[in-house]
C-alpha cells in the first residue's frame, strides 16, 4: 500500500470512530474534554477534599500531569485491542496490521488536541505566563506521540498473540499512573538520586515532568535526555512496524483464531 494512502485510510477510519463514538452518546463530543476532566476531578476530591493536600497550585500540576497522562494511558490500551476487535475486517482484506492500532492513535491524537487546548487555556486563566519557553512543548509532544505509536504496536501484538495481555496492559497503565508523578512531584522526594532515577529510567515521568516545567514554571526540559528516549522509542517503533509487516499473515491468523 503507497504511504500517502496508508496515511489518508488512517485518518478516515480515526474520523469515522470518532464520529460513530459520538453518535452513540447525547453530550457527542463534548465527552473528549469531559471525561479527562472528571478524572481530574475524582483525584482533586480524594487529595484536596479528603487527604487536604493543601498546595497553591496543586490543582493544575493534577491537571497537567493527569490529562497528559490519559492520552498515552487510553491511547495505547484502545489501540493494543484494535487488531483484535477488527477481526471481523482482518479475515477479509489484506492490509497491513499496523494500520488498526495507528488508526486508535490517530483518534486519540483528535481527542488530545481538543484537551490540550482547554488545559493550555487554564493554565493561562490560573495565572501562569504564556512565555518563550512553551515552544519546547513541541518536542515533548512529538516525543510522548512516537512513544505512544510504538507501544500501541507492541501492545496490538502481543494481545494478538495472546489475549491475556489486554488486562496485563490494564494494570501496567494503573502501575504507571501510581510511578509517573500524576498526582506526585517527582522531585520532591527525599532522595535526590531517587528523583534523578524515575526521571531517568521512567521516560513517562520524565515527559509529565517536562509539561509541568515548561507550562508552570517556565523552565525548558534536559534536550538530551529528551532527544534519546524519542530516539530510542523511535528505533522500537522502526522495528515494530519491520516486524509486523513480516509477519502480517501470522497476525491475522492469531487474531482470528486465538
Amino acid at each position: 500500500m503507497p504511504l500517502l494512502q496508508y496515511f489518508r485510510l488512517i485518518n478516515i477510519m480515526a474520523r469515522m470512530a470518532l464520529r460513530a463514538d459520538a453518535s452513540r452518546l447525547f453530550l457527542g463530543y463534548i465527552w473528549w474534554v469531559l471525561e479527562p476532566l472528571l478524572w481530574v476531578g475524582v483525584f482533586y476530591v480524594v487529595f484536596v477534599i479528603i487527604l487536604g493536600t493543601r498546595e497553591a497550585d496543586f490543582l493544575p500540576f493534577l491537571m497537567v500531569g493527569k490529562l497528559s497522562f490519559v492520552w498515552f494511558s487510553k491511547s495505547v490500551t484502545q489501540a493494543s485491542n484494535s487488531i483484535v476487535a477488527s477481526k471481523g475486517l482482518v479475515g477479509k482484506i489484506n492490509v497491513p496490521k499496523s494500520l488498526f492500532p495507528m488508526a486508535a492513535v490517530h483518534e486519540g491524537l483528535y481527542r488530545q488536541a481538543a484537551v490540550f487546548a482547554m488545559m493550555f487555556t487554564y493554565v493561562l486563566i490560573d495565572g501562569y505566563a504564556f512565555t518563550a519557553t512553551w515552544v519546547y512543548l513541541i518536542p515533548v509532544m512529538l516525543v510522548n506521540y512516537v512513544m505512544i505509536i510504538a507501544c500501541a504496536l507492541i501492545g496490538a501484538c502481543a494481545v494478538c498473540m495472546a489475549r491475556d495481555f489486554a488486562p496485563l496492559i490494564g494494570l501496567s497503565m494503573m502501575f504507571l499512573m501510581f510511578t509517573s508523578g500524576v498526582f506526585w512531584d517527582v522531585r520532591e522526594l527525599a532522595d535526590t538520586a531517587t528523583a534523578d532515577m524515575v526521571l531517568t529510567l521512567n521516560p513517562l515521568a520524565f515527559l509529565l515532568d517536562a509539561y509541568r516545567q515548561v507550562l508552570m514554571y517556565g523552565v525548558p526540559p534536559d534536550i538530551g535526555h529528551l532527544l534519546s528516549i524519542g530516539a530510542g522509542f523511535g528505533a522500537v517503533l522502526c522495528v515494530t512496524v519491520l516486524v509486523m509487516r513480516r509477519a502480517s499473515h501470522y497476525l491475522a491468523l492469531k487474531a482470528l483464531t486465538a
